[in-house]
């Protein structure tokens, strides 16, 4: 008997069990398909910028980049994931993401959001990959990485660069009236239209 098999007979439901456990099973499976959907997890595979704008906290910063230089050229992930291989930017973004999504749900993130050391990192470096002849042709500052930086107490790019790509001011209070698009809802159209009737 293979191995797979003789661990499938210890774990199988037996007698009265066999039939709430399907149930249970396919209650959590259908659940992980819902969030999935209605949480637009799929959304996250793509590099398109209307994606940050599904967490409303996201707004202002998508409204401060769409009036930068940078919107012209750049994505979200041009800037906030590593481009080093495909295996490292999708760890990064799924690793980033679940912390994301764990803040917040939590409400836990602060008024103005900060980079945490990991993010600082890839954010840095993908500066200098952009701007690579600037920073290596005219001003040497792409000669040293984000931890180099740090050793030598220097100074990131976004210290002189403030406000490249967001403005300094960081909250919702600084975008009051930008045109950010919300993401499309998941009620669907016959249910608006029987609420719009009553």
């Amino acid at each position: 008997m293979s191995k797979l098999k003789k661990v499938w007979n210890e774990v199988k439901p037996r007698g009265g069990w066999k039939y709430p456990a399907i149930i249970i099973t396919g209650a959590f499976v259908g659940l992980f398909i819902y969030t999935f959907i209605a949480s637009r997890a799929y959304s996250y595979l793509s590099d398109n910028p209307r994606t940050c704008v599904n967490c409303h906290v996201m707004a202002p910063y998508y409204a401060t980049w769409t009036h930068s230089s940078h919107a012209r050229n750049t994505t979200c992930n041009d800037c906030h994931v590593p481009h080093n291989n495909i295996v490292n930017k999708y760890y990064f973004k799924a690793k980033d993401g679940l912390r994301h999504s764990t803040v917040f749900t939590l409400r836990k993130e602060a008024t103005a959001l900060q980079t945490i050391e990991a993010s600082s990192q890839v954010i840095m470096d993908n500066c200098i990959r952009c701007h690579t002849q600037l920073n290596q042709e005219f001003v040497n500052t792409g000669r040293m990485g984000f931890k180099e930086m740090k050793k030598m107490r220097g100074h990131a790019c976004w210290d002189c660069h403030r406000d490249v790509p967001h403005t300094r001011s960081r909250s919702e209070v600084s975008t009051p009236n930008a045109p950010v698009p919300m993401p499309d809802t998941n009620v669907p159209d016959w249910l608006n239209t029987a609420m719009e009737g009553k």
